[in-house]
């Protein structure tokens, strides 16, 4: 059954209006899938994640990780095994504490990095340019809205939640 798209005068009913989220998530999820396609063989979106968590951050210890990416410090560690035996990533000496190590994208994770960054940005640019001028400004002034009341910081702000995933807003009045 299609889902019907709201009509001008429905946007004060809170099911219509997630039902347009919902299926623009939907849209997006379906870019952010045919981005990783290219590299799907070679690493997961967790893996993804990390690998973006990593090229925004320089270099990371493995605790780090796991915290920016909510998962278990041994499941960070299975992603790291994971990354540098596919050659997207590698361990050093932490110069500031010889006793640590950090983690690292090589040149080729950097690439992969910015090699789905860039074919996501190109479709949703591709998506973007057939709006009229006017529903582009309405669509940022919507999703601007949208991500406010998420609690989602302007990507241009995102350095340490390069994906996201940032802990979820309290409920109103809690």
């Amino acid at each position: 059954m299609a889902e019907r798209e709201a009509p001008a005068g429905d946007v004060d009913d809170v099911d219509a209006v997630t039902r347009a989220v919902l299926t623009a998530s939907r849209l997006l999820v379906a870019v952010s899938a045919r981005s990783l396609a290219e590299v799907e063989e070679r690493v997961t979106l967790p893996q993804f994640r990390m690998l973006v968590v990593l090229s925004t951050r320089g270099s990371a210890k493995l605790v780090v990780l796991a915290e920016l990416l909510q998962v278990a410090p041994s499941t960070a560690m299975r992603m790291v095994d994971r990354l540098i035996a596919a050659g997207l990533a590698d361990r050093q000496t932490n110069p500031a504490n010889r006793r640590e190590t950090v983690l690292r994208l090589t040149d080729e994770g950097r690439r992969t990095v910015e090699n789905v960054t860039s074919r996501r940005r190109a479709e949703i640019s591709a998506i973007v340019e057939r709006l009229a001028p006017d529903q582009r400004t309405a669509l940022i002034k919507a999703l601007a809205t949208l991500n406010e009341a998420g609690g989602e910081p302007p990507a241009e702000e995102t350095e340490l939640h390069p994906l996201g995933w940032v802990d979820a807003p309290a409920g109103r009045g809690a």
